[in-house]
């Protein structure tokens, strides 16, 4: 893990609170909406403990506006958001730069990256480790990859895939009447 110093901030959106961690490379880290500033934070320094809370730069405030833009439900394009993700093994990094090409409203499959890349179907496990392990999650759109059949699939932020659901439907995305695969409080 790269313990260089990282600035952050905790902000509040229609959806909750979110975190945002920055260097001067590009965004390290987004947290998707908790229901406590607190807990936002909690879940922020848990995944990147070395982090001074920060006075915003005029890139993390187009970032933070465009998070609070997305909450409210207008559409918002991340495409251009400068990131820095560290270390990241080099299909992975494919993975992110094809999921970031996954526009507003629409959505993909797992198998469907895998195949995008290149990638053999029995790649869709490392596309599902690659979203897992998404360190900015909404600036990569994680949540427009669903599984097999179009089915929501897992989603390892805040609300599981109940939020994963609620974020498609601020997009017009509509995904069957079942129910999600897990089962949490949503934001």
């Amino acid at each position: 893990m790269n313990q260089a110093l990282h600035d952050y901030i905790v902000f509040e959106t229609a959806g909750g609170f979110c975190a945002i961690a920055w260097n001067d490379a590009g965004i390290r880290r987004l947290q998707l909406p908790a229901r406590s500033a607190e807990a936002a934070e909690r879940s922020l320094l848990r995944r990147l403990p070395v982090l001074n809370f920060g006075k915003l730069t005029a890139t993390v405030t187009d970032t933070v506006i465009a998070v609070t833009r997305y909450f409210e439900g207008d559409k918002v394009d991340f495409s251009d958001v400068r990131l820095d993700l560290g270390e990241q093994e080099e299909f992975f990094e494919r993975i992110y730069s094809a999921t970031r090409r996954v526009g507003w409203g629409n959505t993909t499959t797992y198998g469907t990256l895998a195949k995008e890349l290149g990638a053999g179907p029995e790649a869709a496990r490392d596309v599902g480790q690659a979203m897992a392990n998404n360190p900015v999650p909404l600036i990569i759109p994680c949540h427009r990859v669903l599984a097999a059949g179009g089915k929501v699939g897992g989603f390892s932020a805040p609300g599981g895939s109940a939020a994963k659901l609620r974020m498609l439907e601020l997009e017009g995305v509509r995904i069957g009447t079942s129910q999600p695969a897990q089962q949490t409080l949503g934001f």
